[in-house]
């Protein structure tokens, strides 16, 4: 509950977040639609600072607004899993400090460190040995990504259809803690992060330019533009997310069932026991899934920087300069760290809902302005060649170009799966199996291939009509994927207004995964049973932010993500023990309940002969 000084604190600082955001957003849009008025008078450092200035103090006052049962975050269910408790700004660090498990807490601080220190005292040696175990886990063990995917795709549909689905998660008479549409943007852009707009564009122009060896494409031909939709629509669709469902699932499962502490390491249950879960084998999966979280998205936030950056100096054509992305940071951090201390009831539900509605509007607007016919005749042969070849495209490896896109997607997927997958397992008590099932995956992965067919197909249009040569783009920028977007939608018509969206979408998702991971590793540091207090939230939103810092300081990004990227093999594995242990706990503790729980196809034929005694 938040405390009386803390609640005279958010209403003086509404007060003054309001006003700064009109008046920065008057200037950011001016100069947006008119540079040529305004565009001249400030600095590239000035443009990145207004902007900043304008989502950050429209989205933290959104986040601070009260909701309409003050305790909300204090009640039963997943608002209680996810609460934060809010102390006086003099009781952060003492309340913070007690309450941290030394193990959970330490160990990934001291690896973080341990790295960035070796990295600075020998980059070579370092970025060396990550390229070598990179190597060897993605060419060696390429099979063990390849079929634990594959087996969560299986099991993600048979629980889609069969009697399991049926169960309701927290009990028979559990209600939903939020609406379905909030539930579902919850999910979706926690899990998505600005992956989706950073390689929306990039993705399929780099398999069109390079299609993959065995597709038997010619390079930028007509048959190389539906085989480059087809692999972006097959690594964002439902194999990816299928990776955090079997993940977050089990921990939904045990967690509002069986009353499991919400952690990753839940998903050791079956094999543990709830009392078991102190144990170092458990802390070891919790330390992962921290130092994953970390480090996974600390690199997007550090990435995501330089293609906001881009777009700044590509709309102004002014130089942004060294700090420019360290502001960036900087800024990002504040913002979401409010969003993640806010909690979950006011300032990641509402910055979730901001951000679904304007990725929808964006869509629409590229729908109605770009290449239609284009998008949809080869949209349209990619999602069929993505259905009839899903099997093969799951199953048979390409040799290193398999090892550098599928099974790198692969492992970065189960490497986000702790953080996003315990999310999931927090919203879902009152739903049943099978909505969780048709959200994280079925939902989720159409919302991730309409973009990806939309954005990416527009992006092959203009590239083939020679309207615009972002692929000479990319290589003018020395290959960074962060500069793809913004040719092409300049050469669109509304362009103005769809750079302004993408831009603002650029802050949004990022904004939407790091609060929620801020949120999930606060929840994993601290001791079981004790919710995590603004200070801690304080301590992981800027940990998170040092170390995108100091990728773009000290260097090590793409090192860094590697590391972490490879933390997807050993949650690959996990997946399997998930999968297995919650088998066993549904044909334990559901068996006698099993025939009276009708399958989907039951449902759908008792349905049908519903409707024919009607007509008769």
């Amino acid at each position: 509950m938040v405390s009386h000084a803390t609640g005279v604190l958010e209403r003086l600082a509404r007060s003054a977040l309001l006003p700064v955001c009109a008046l920065s957003g008057v200037v950011v849009v001016s100069g947006f639609f008119f540079p040529s008025i305004v565009g001249s008078v400030v600095s590239g450092r000035g443009w990145l600072g207004l902007a900043l200035l304008f989502f950050g103090t429209g989205l933290a006052y959104l986040a601070l607004l009260p909701v309409d049962r003050p305790d909300a975050d204090d009640q039963p269910g997943a608002p209680y899993l996810l609460r934060v408790r809010h102390l006086s700004w003099r009781n952060w660090i003492g309340g913070f400090l007690v309450r941290q498990d030394p193990v959970t807490f330490g160990v990934p601080v001291a690896v973080l460190a341990g790295f960035f220190a070796a990295h600075l005292l020998a980059p070579a040696r370092v970025g060396t040995a990550v390229t070598a175990a990179r190597d060897l886990l993605f060419r060696q063990f390429d099979w063990l990504f390849l079929g634990a995917m594959f087996l969560a795709v299986g099991y993600a549909f048979f629980l889609l259809v069969g009697p399991w689905g049926s169960i309701r998660l927290g009990g028979s008479d559990a209600e939903p803690d939020y609406t379905y549409p909030t539930y579902f943007a919850m999910v979706f852009t926690a899990g998505i992060a600005a992956g989706i707009v950073f390689w929306g564009p990039a993705e399929s122009l780099f398999h069109y330019g390079s299609p993959p060896p065995g597709s038997g494409a010619t390079p930028r031909s007509p048959a190389a533009a539906v085989v480059a939709l087809t692999y972006a629509s097959f690594h964002w669709g439902v194999s990816a997310w299928s990776a955090y469902l079997v993940v977050g699932l089990p921990i939904a499962y045990f967690t509002h069932q069986h009353g499991a502490p919400l952690r990753v390491s839940t998903i050791l249950t079956p094999f543990l026991g709830v009392d078991g879960l102190d144990g170092p084998l458990a802390k070891l999966v919790d330390v992962l899934a921290i130092f994953a979280t970390i480090g996974g998205v600390a690199t997007s936030v550090a990435f995501v920087g330089e293609q906001f950056l881009a777009g700044i100096t590509f709309q102004w054509n002014v130089a942004v300069g060294g700090t420019g992305a360290l502001l960036f940071v900087a800024g990002l951090v504040a913002i979401y760290s409010v969003s993640a201390e806010s909690g979950v009831q006011r300032g990641i539900r509402r910055i979730a809902g901001v951000n679904l509605a304007l990725f929808a509007l964006f869509a629409l607007l590229l729908l109605l302005v770009g290449p239609r016919g284009f998008v949809l005749d080869t949209g349209a042969a990619a999602l069929g060649r993505y259905a009839t070849d899903f099997v093969s495209l799951s199953l048979a490896p390409d040799g290193a170009w398999a090892a550098d896109w599928t099974v790198w997607n692969w492992s970065w997927w189960f490497s986000w799966a702790p953080f996003a997958g315990l999310f999931l397992a927090a919203l879902s008590r009152g739903r049943t199996v099978r909505t969780v099932v048709f959200t994280g995956v079925v939902a989720t992965a159409a919302a991730s291939v309409c973009w990806h067919l939309l954005l990416g197909g527009t992006a092959l249009s203009l590239q083939r009509a020679g309207r615009v040569d972002v692929l000479a783009a990319i290589d003018a920028a020395g290959g960074t994927e962060a500069v793809a977007g913004f040719p092409i939608l300049a050469a669109l018509p509304l362009s103005r207004l769809l750079l302004f969206c993408f831009l603002a979408l650029i802050v949004v998702f990022i904004v939407t995964s790091a609060d929620t991971s801020t949120l999930v590793v606060s929840i994993l540091a601290t001791e079981r049973g004790v919710a995590p207090t603004t200070g801690s939230i304080v301590f992981w939103g800027v940990l998170q932010g040092l170390v995108a810092g100091a990728v773009l300081v000290v260097g090590g990004g793409e090192s860094l993500q590697v590391a972490a990227v490879l933390t997807g093999g050993p949650f690959a594995v996990l997946s399997l023990v998930a999968v297995l242990g919650l088998t066993l706990a549904f044909r334990r503790h559901e068996r006698d309940r099993e025939r009276e729980r009708p399958t989907l196809v039951g449902r759908m034929r008792a349905a049908g002969r519903r409707r024919s005694r009607r007509d008769d």
